[in-house]
């Protein structure tokens, strides 16, 4: 089964950890995702490999970004329902507080999507959805 028709599949059939099963770097960081309703949750279990400061111990702000613009790629993928991965233009994040060894979660919205580009905000807190520990915007470019 090729690329594209394991996407097509994930996509039809909801299985989001199908489709983030053919990421490597989502299987690494352990990231997954659930559907409520209209709206995707993403979660980062805590693992020591995601760990950027053993003395807090804290989440590496790599792992952090990473997580969230994958997050806002497979979200554009579901929602626009393509197989074809956007290409990322511009990622702009912003730390507001440490990520500490325990779950991350992230959410996205699509603030624009026009014929070419897509605008996607994305937020990833831990205990209190009100109190991020970062957000980041994100420009896409899509087929």
């Amino acid at each position: 089964m090729d690329f594209k028709q394991q996407l097509n599949d994930a996509a039809g059939n909801h299985d989001y950890a199908a489709l983030l099963e053919l990421v490597p770097y989502a299987q690494f960081i352990g990231m997954d995702c659930e559907r409520f309703g209209d709206e995707l949750v993403f979660r980062l279990p805590p693992k020591a490999e995601n760990m950027g400061n053993p003395m807090l111990p804290a989440l590496h702000g790599g792992v952090i970004a990473g997580f969230m613009e994958m997050a806002a790629i497979v979200q554009l993928m579901v929602m626009m329902h393509t197989t074809q991965v956007p290409k990322i233009v511009d990622f702009s994040i912003d730390y507001l507080r440490a990520g500490y060894a325990r779950e991350a979660y992230c959410e996205c919205k699509i603030t624009r999507q026009g014929r070419r580009v897509a605008n996607v905000s994305i937020s990833s807190w831990q205990t209190n959805r009100k109190q991020p520990i970062a957000t980041a915007r994100a420009h896409f470019l899509i087929e």
